[in-house]
């Protein structure tokens, strides 16, 4: 049978690659699955058409247009996981890791268009911060966007993770706006080739969005500028190679890097054996070491324990492994399956030597056990013990990418902490503990060093993600040794392939730039109650001036009694002041709220459905017995949710007879589009 050759997607077509092509190897039994190859791709090409035909296509949708393109992605993936967990067994990998790369990675694309829709704007640009007072009457002012970059993301790939590594780049580069080259690695192309397939055919993505690379790079570095962006996950070796590339450093191309990462768990000094804690840190080491046979740049790879319960931990982790089926991952029974080919299982077997030499020893596994199935990848978990992880250095430096861990002694918290952080660096980090003392000041020791921290206990264990699992809302990365980067953490990484810059203007402009009313902008008082109208009808900018409403010492009395609000400031004259804020008794807050409400609502039913909230409330001015109030009402922005409602945020001002801002809050209601 003739082994299939996988494409690129070149410029919005499939096209083989030519000249010399890599022979892919099935983990399972080493025989073939698939050649690859990009020989003869027009790179710089493929880079021009990135910027003039995918960005300027995705610049002309808005955030939340973006983000619905994204949940279509992920609909598609989901609708076709059967053909990827097919192709998921031959990268050596069980169906409960596939669930981890398939079904996480399409949750990934879910996440991300849902928290985009919920607090992106609907519109093109993205502010960051309040606008910035810059003159004293206000005419000049200043103002941080963010903007969507005008080049390319390039993405390359670790094998591990051949779908979920795509789709969590994908996910916040395309709601940027940006267009992205993906370069998955080549011992699992095939796997993401398929995704990438699937996504084309979901017919949603425009011309030029996104192309696929299924070999090498060839002479793309050198096309790049400083629009362009490359988002890297590997070793730190090849990460190096990349970043200090002439063109990368000449243009200033952004580079962002997920490499190697020599995580640790602690388990704390609470943690006695038979503590619930005690327990859970011995499942959670066993199931880094074994989950994608441990090819995981999250895996724990350094599982430290105070040195009286050492032995302890040897005994519970070994029993644990020892269970541990490894075979076939189609199998049903095979807890753990091959590594993803024979060279990353004799690079592995090559590491835990060296870390013998360095003076660990094996406690729990043999690596030079047969394999279990002829020609496969397949490896024993391995776990090594180092009495003295101050002198043995390797323990801290060398990292076996699969199913091996080494266990290590700390005499105190503290020198737990400088442990930790002598792997210069690490994605991951977790500490097994019910000392809330201890949790404290572990992560005040640590939280330097790493890039994300769990503290699990008996409370929180069962509804716990885990050690090893990034998820979409959280950012994923680390300083030093892992990488210095950051993906994902929900719309930060968005901003990732975003541009901020500072507007100076008036807030008329500013306003027309950002699609948002920005105070001191032009008001447009309408005759038809806003309430009336369609969120399509209104437009930003448009205003209600409601009448004046008199605040009698009767309305504040009957609102203590009816509320059982009676702080002194509202009731107590005397007291009132004698403080020194008040000249006397004052309206309630909530008060002023309420007839605020009452001057402003249109309470026939009608296109505003509900009001969902209010935000940035502040009170400014305080309103005495005797003083009036008044509100405007102002149609700040306004995002489509679905085809039957959508969101409309009112800048909302309550003034007294002297035009004093008495408060101010941006009020949310779900109105008909």
């Amino acid at each position: 049978m003739k082994t299939a050759q996988l494409l690129n997607y070149e410029r919005d077509r499939w096209i083989a690659g030519d000249g010399s092509l890599a022979e892919l190897p099935s983990a399972i039994d080493g025989s073939p699955v698939a050649l690859t190859g990009s020989g003869g791709l027009d790179f710089g090409g493929m880079l021009a058409h990135a910027r003039e035909v995918g960005g300027p296509a995705l610049r002309r949708m808005t955030f939340h247009e973006r983000a619905r393109m994204v949940k279509a992605l992920g609909l598609a993936i989901m609708a076709r996981k059967e053909e990827l967990y097919e192709l998921n067994y031959l990268t050596g990998c069980t169906r409960k890791d596939g669930w981890i790369d398939i079904e996480g990675g399409a949750g990934t694309l879910f996440s991300f268009s849902s928290k985009a829709r919920r607090e992106l704007p609907d519109a093109h640009v993205l502010l960051d911060g309040q606008l910035e007072g810059l003159s004293k009457q206000g005419s000049f002012v200043g103002q941080h966007i963010f903007t969507p970059l005008q080049g390319a993301a390039v993405h390359i790939n670790a094998f591990n993770f051949p779908v979920w590594g795509m789709l969590e780049k994908l996910a916040p580069t395309l709601i940027a706006g940006v267009p992205a080259i993906v370069k998955p690695a080549s011992a699992t192309a095939y796997l993401t080739e398929a995704a990438f397939k699937i996504m084309i055919d979901a017919g949603v993505l425009p011309p030029g969005s996104v192309q696929l690379i299924v070999g090498s790079v060839g002479d793309l570095f050198e096309h790049l500028t400083g629009q362009d962006v490359v988002s890297f996950t590997g070793s730190a070796h090849t990460a190096s190679k990349l970043k200090s590339h002439p063109t990368v450093m000449r243009e200033s191309v952004r580079f962002v890097a997920e490499q190697d990462s020599l995580n640790a768990s602690v388990l704390g000094p609470d943690a006695a054996p038979g503590t619930p804690e005690f327990d859970l840190f011995v499942r959670e080491v066993a199931t880094e070491m074994t989950v994608k046979a441990g090819q995981k740049c999250t895996a724990i790879r350094r599982a430290m324990a105070p040195a009286a319960y050492l032995d302890a931990v040897e005994q519970a982790l070994g029993e644990r492994l020892a269970r541990t089926k490894v075979g076939d991952p189609r199998s049903d029974d095979t807890r753990m399956g091959a590594l993803v080919s024979v060279s990353q299982r004799d690079d592995v077997i090559e590491k835990i030597r060296q870390l013998e030499v360095a003076g660990a020893r094996i406690v729990a596994g043999d690596p030079n056990a047969e394999a279990a199935v002829k020609g496969g990848a397949f490896l024993q978990p391995v776990l090594l013990r180092a009495d003295d992880p101050w002198t043995t250095d390797a323990v801290h430096d060398c990292e076996p990418f699969g199913p091996v861990s080494t266990i290590m002694p700390y005499n105190d918290l503290g020198d737990a902490v400088a442990l930790a952080n002598r792997g210069r660096g690490s994605l991951c980090l977790s500490l097994f503990t019910h000392s809330p003392d201890a949790a404290r000041d572990f992560v005040l020791g640590a939280g330097a060093y790493h890039g994300r921290m769990l503290v699990i206990d008996r409370t929180n264990a069962a509804e716990s993600t885990g050690h090893g699992s990034p998820l979409p809302v959280l950012t994923h990365g680390g300083p030093g040794r892992a990488g210095g980067g950051e993906e994902m953490g929900g719309m930060r990484g968005v901003k990732h392939y975003m541009q901020r810059t500072a507007i100076q203007s008036s807030p008329a402009i500013i306003a027309a730039i950002t699609s948002q009313y920005m105070p001191g902008a032009p008001k447009h008082e309408v005759e038809v109650h806003p309430f009336r109208r369609k969120m399509s009808e209104l437009a930003i900018g448009d205003t209600l001036k409601t009448a004046s409403r008199t605040v009698a010492i009767a309305d504040i009395e009957h609102f203590a009694e009816f509320t059982g609000d009676k702080f002194y400031a509202h009731m107590d004259e005397e007291a009132a002041k004698a403080s020194p804020i008040f000249e006397g008794r004052v309206a309630h807050g909530y008060l002023i709220l309420s007839f605020a409400a009452g001057l402003f609502v249109d309470p026939a039913p009608g296109p505003v459905y509900a009001n969902t909230g209010l935000e940035n409330l502040r009170f400014l001015t305080p309103l005495y017995p005797g003083d009036s109030m008044r509100v405007e009402l102002t149609v700040k922005s306004k995002s489509i949710r679905d085809e039957e409602k959508g969101e409309v945020r009112w800048a909302v001002y309550v003034l007294n007879q002297k035009d004093e801002v008495v408060a101010t809050y941006d009020l949310l209601t779900m109105n008909q589009p």
